[in-house]
C-alpha cells in the first residue's frame, strides 16, 4: 500500500488587504486631525483680565514686533488688508478677525489694522490676548 504526502503548500499572506487597511487608517487620521493656524511669529501677546477663548475658524491678521502685517500666512502692507480680507470674508462663512499682535507695537499700528479689518466688512474684530491664545 502505497501512502502518498501531500507535497508541503507554502504558506504566503495576501498583503494587499493589510496595505489598503493601512491606507484607510492614514486617510482616517488626516482627515480627523485639526491643524491650527498659527505662525510660527515670537509674539510677546498683551495680558487682558477679561479674555475668553477665541474662535478657531476667525480669519487671522498678525503683527510682528518689527511692525510687519500678515493676512493668510502671507506678508501683507497695511493699505491692502481691507481687501484681502474682504476677499477671505466672501469664501468664509464665519465674519470674524482676530488681530494677533505684539505688545511692542505702537498702539496706532494696531488701530490702524483693526481699522482696516473692520472697513472690510468684518461684524467682529477682536485683539487676542495671551489667555486667548490657548
Amino acid at each position: 500500500m502505497k501512502i502518498r504526502r501531500k507535497k508541503a503548500s507554502s504558506a504566503e499572506v495576501d498583503m494587499s488587504p493589510l496595505i489598503d487597511m493601512v491606507f484607510i487608517l492614514l486617510i482616517f487620521f488626516m482627515v480627523s486631525t485639526t491643524f491650527t493656524k498659527d505662525m510660527k511669529l515670537d509674539l510677546q501677546r498683551p495680558g487682558a483680565s477679561s479674555a475668553s477663548k477665541a474662535s478657531t475658524k476667525a480669519i487671522r491678521v498678525y503683527i510682528d514686533n518689527f511692525g510687519e502685517t500678515y493676512v493668510d500666512n502671507q506678508p501683507i502692507k497695511t493699505w491692502a488688508i481691507q481687501s484681502k480680507v474682504r476677499e477671505l470674508l466672501h469664501s468664509s462663512a464665519q465674519a470674524s478677525v482676530l488681530v494677533i499682535a505684539d505688545d511692542t507695537i505702537p498702539v496706532e499700528k494696531l488701530i490702524e489694522v483693526v481699522d482696516q479689518c473692520r472697513l472690510s466688512g468684518a461684524s467682529d474684530v477682536a485683539v487676542v490676548t495671551e489667555k486667548e491664545a490657548g
